[in-house]
């Protein structure tokens, strides 16, 4: 597993549907060794903190095989890398085996699984598609969040060294699926414990699925 490329961009305004959007989805490949501080990366920055960045947002990652997916369902665009608003574009690391909770080492620092991403219309915006949100969100290829759990700096090329797995072994890909989910059958409720006692998983995920489960109990 290693980071394929590494992206930073910092907020900047654009037009979209006759107004002018602050977004910090603009990603750009660097080179040499980057600092990763407990936030975000250096050179690296969110418009609007109330929904991006923050502690449990730290590093987004994308899976670089989902380039191809996408090459086939977007034909004659121009995909770089970075593309999808990620920090890290990831080889060997999917949402099928990441984990909530899993720990990671990259360059000397080290980080944690917390969430899946959620898109929001700024990806519409970066594809100039308002269709985009929901191919993305239905597509399963959603990527998903670190946390910071000790600085250092990343590159390029560095290896993504497994620290420890988290024992609930719930995968992330698992998570954007049960959050989709119209419904839930019985295999579903014992994922989404097992989610719940993932100390990683924000309190805003846990709520939303205590909510559901409630829901469904009635």
């Amino acid at each position: 597993m290693k980071i394929v490329s590494l992206n930073v961009g910092l907020p900047r305004e654009v037009m979209w549907h006759g107004r002018a959007v602050t977004t910090g989805i603009f990603k750009e490949p660097v080179a040499g060794r980057v600092a990763l501080r407990k936030l975000d990366l250096d050179g690296d920055g969110q418009a609007d903190l109330t929904v991006h960045g923050g502690e449990y947002k730290a590093v987004y990652c994308y899976p670089l095989a989902h380039y191809e997916y996408w090459k086939n369902e977007l034909p004659g665009r121009e995909l770089p890398m970075g593309m999808f608003g990620e920090n890290f574009t990831t080889d060997g690391l999917s949402e099928d085996s990441a984990h909530l909770g899993d720990r990671f080492a990259a360059g000397s620092a080290e980080v944690l699984v917390t969430q899946p991403r959620l898109p929001c219309y700024k990806l519409g915006l970066k594809f100039q598609s308002d269709d985009m949100v929901r191919r993305f969100l239905a597509s399963g290829r959603s990527g998903f969040y670190l946390a910071v759990t000790r600085e250092g700096d990343v590159g390029a090329g560095d290896e993504i060294k497994v620290i420890s797995r988290d024992e609930n072994a719930v995968p992330v890909s698992e998570v954007t699926r049960l959050y989709i989910a119209k419904r839930y059958d019985g295999e579903d409720v014992k994922s989404l414990r097992r989610a719940l006692r993932v100390a990683a998983l924000p309190e805003s995920w846990k709520e939303y699925f205590r909510e559901r489960l409630d829901r469904a109990r009635v």
